[in-house]
């Protein structure tokens, strides 16, 4: 068995508030779990409006399918969100 963390810091230098950052999450959120059925939450910064850490997990026999489901979220917070991306890292636990 594999896990696999994303470790994941955007900036959203557009947000005034952190009602615009957590409307600027909040569909990106939902579209994530959706589509890749990972679990993921705010893990620090959540007092920060321009700041978010968040942190992704998913579970598999293979860690082929392990990095290649995260490499995709990635991808996909490059492509959708309204920040830009920090940091990332990947890790296995």
């Amino acid at each position: 068995m594999v896990i696999g963390l994303l470790l994941l810091e955007v900036h959203f230098p557009h947000a005034t508030s952190l009602k615009d950052k957590r409307a600027a999450l909040a569909g990106f959120k939902e579209k994530i779990r959706r589509r890749f059925n990972v679990a993921l939450a705010e893990v620090a910064n959540q007092d920060k409006w321009q700041l978010a850490s968040l942190a992704f997990i998913t579970v598999n026999t293979e860690r082929g399918i392990v990095d290649q489901t995260l490499e995709k979220i990635i991808n996909e917070a490059e492509a959708s969100l309204e920040g830009q991306i920090i940091q990332s890292k990947i890790v296995h636990l």
